[in-house]
């Protein structure tokens, strides 16, 4: 079967699904919407009066699909459902009337924990805004079974999208571990778009199409085994070096755990099959944990953030006397946190204004939303006519805003009722699978230091001969790093430890805990570094605060590579 997805997140790409439906000759539509941050996003717009707690591009979507998917079979399988999925079949049945076209809608619920915290493992501390666990795709299987065309979820793994439409087209029992693990790693390619169709590739000289890319397809065979493409006449680039960047995203140790199936990454083949083909088969699955993975979203407080800019000489100086000044009017220990970078853009006889100019960027944190608000940005202002010499800020004063508190945690699976209510309105309890028992800790893999090349050496950029993709997961930065040939992979197995990493990304890394897995059937590592985003994404003071950017930062340090890697680069 064909699957096909056309949103990697809530405000992607709107004409992604038109263009999937009228060009992609797929059997099922997907779309995921819910990154941790969305879901205190949906939390917000719910509170408010009259707001939903769904994604409502998803609608506008659905708007321009439905009738092209009826046509021609084409069902459709979204976790835009958010807080409310109910509330949002709904929706998608109106969008049906006032278009006069009959389709079948049913949700899956069951994820939303906020009605009872006390199964929640560590304890919950407070009320949180969001609590949900991470549902598998079992429920989105058997509404399709039932005849459902549009099935909407909430907070369900991102891999179910594709786990549940193809355990649904070839009949997977419970147990078939290896095709649904496969099919975990499909969904897992595809599931952020177009980051893996040449978005977000390091290598930019291989993507020779530079359109805007296509959307990701998964073609999933009965055995678990897929080929990821894109429709016929879109931009961008499949390969296996795109496919590799989205397999290692966002990702931990090689046990990738679900709750349907642990999927073993260290499994995985790849092959170039064809232009714009890349097949995938291989892949391991054994019995999921008894727990699932809950998201806990909490607001924390309020912060603000004000810039000012410094030119030309003496920048270290004007800043030190800028932050003393700003803590004269303000009483530094009356914010919960303050945090100050200096960020230094500018190079001694500058060509230009811009290129002579560094950045103080002074974050602040607190209960009271008067202080952190305009009491914090106006004590900046103020520093205009009496602080260091060309005082500028980037922004006019702005006010506080609330931040949130991501949390990662567990819940049994008998204090969780996956639920799934069918087109008829028939509720329907989804059974759990045979499980594995507690979660094991995974050991990390890579040495922690082998043996280097005695050889020649040359000092480049990392990314010379390494491509790298990083983002967060929760207060973690996960960077996936991998070689071009079995050589590179065996230096960068070697080279990159823990100790390594710590030292190439800096002080803001200098005492964290940093794991390395290897992934030699990808020519990979994986790095885990944790805590460098705090209390996650919606708290993160670091100017990159999802660690979008912290591979390429990587791929920048120049180091010792051997000559011999080097060779046509």
């Amino acid at each position: 079967m064909r699957i096909g997805n056309v949103s990697g997140f809530y405000g992607d790409r709107i004409d992604a699904a038109r263009e999937m439906v009228e060009a992609g000759e797929v059997d099922v539509v997907c779309g995921d919407y819910l990154a941790e941050l969305t879901m205190l996003i949906l939390a917000k717009a719910q509170a408010r009066d009259g707001g939903v707690g769904y994604a409502r591009t998803f609608l506008t979507q659905v708007e321009q699909i439905l009738g092209g998917c009826v046509d021609r079979g084409i069902r459709i399988v979204a976790n835009a459902g958010g807080l409310d999925p109910a509330g949002l079949a709904d929706a998608v049945r109106e969008v049906a009337a006032a278009q006069r076209i009959t389709v079948r809608v049913a949700h899956v619920e069951g994820d939303d924990l906020r009605g009872d915290l006390s199964a929640i493992v560590p304890p919950v501390d407070g009320t949180p805004v969001s609590a949900n666990a991470y549902l598998g795709a079992r429920g989105i299987a058997e509404a399709l079974t039932a005849g459902a065309d549009v099935v909407v979820t909430g907070r369900v793994t991102d891999a179910s999208l594709v786990v549940g439409p193809a355990a649904w087209w070839h009949g997977w029992a419970h147990d078939d571990w290896d095709a649904l693990a496969g099919a975990v790693v499909a969904g897992h390619v595809i599931e952020c778009g177009p980051q893996a169709t040449g978005g977000n590739y390091p290598f930019l000289h291989e993507i020779t199409d530079r359109r805007s890319p296509g959307f990701p397809i998964a073609e999933v065979a009965a055995d678990g085994s897929s080929v990821i493409t894109k429709p016929d006449g879109t931009g961008g680039l499949v390969s296996v070096g795109t496919v590799t960047a989205q397999l290692l995203y966002e990702i931990g140790p090689p046990g990738y755990l679900g709750p349907d199936v642990t999927a073993h990454f260290d499994t995985i083949r790849l092959e170039q099959a064809g232009a714009h083909r890349v097949a995938i088969s291989g892949v391991r699955g054994s019995p999921p944990p008894d727990t699932l993975k809950v998201a806990l979203n909490a607001v924390g407080g309020y912060r603000n953030t004000m810039t000012m800019v410094l030119t030309g000489l003496d920048v270290e100086a004007k800043a030190a006397w800028a932050e003393e000044l700003l803590f004269g009017i303000l009483d530094r220990e009356a914010f919960d946190d303050v945090d100050v970078r200096l960020l230094r853009f500018d190079r001694p006889d500058a060509g230009s204004d811009p290129e002579a100019t560094a950045h103080l960027r002074i974050t602040v944190k607190g209960a009271d939303r008067r202080l952190v608000g305009r009491a914090f940005s106006n004590a900046i202002v103020q520093l205009a006519l009496g602080g260091y010499a060309g005082f500028h800020t980037s922004t006019p004063p702005t006010d506080a805003t609330a931040f949130g508190i991501y949390r990662p945690a567990a819940v049994p699976r008998a204090a969780v009722t996956h639920t799934v209510v069918l087109p008829d309105g028939t509720r329907r309890t989804v059974a759990d699978p045979p499980t594995s028992g507690p979660v094991q800790p995974q050991v990390t893999a890579s040495p922690r230091g082998g043996a280097q090349s005695k050889g020649e050496t040359r000092r480049v950029p990392l990314g010379t001969v390494a491509g790298a993709r990083s983002g967060d997961k929760g207060g973690d930065a996960n960077i996936g790093i991998w070689a071009r040939d079995d050589a590179g992979h065996a230096w960068l197995r070697s080279f990159l430890t823990p100790r390594r990493i710590r030292e190439l990304l800096g002080t803001e890394a200098a005492e964290l805990d940093v794991e390395v897995f290897d992934l030699p059937n990808l020519r990979a590592v994986n790095v885990v570094v944790h805590g460098l985003l705090g209390d996650g994404v919606a708290s993160s003071t670091r100017p990159d605060p999802q660690a979008k950017g912290l591979g390429e930062y990587l791929r920048s340090r120049v180091v010792d590579v051997p000559v011999e890697l080097l060779a046509g680069d």
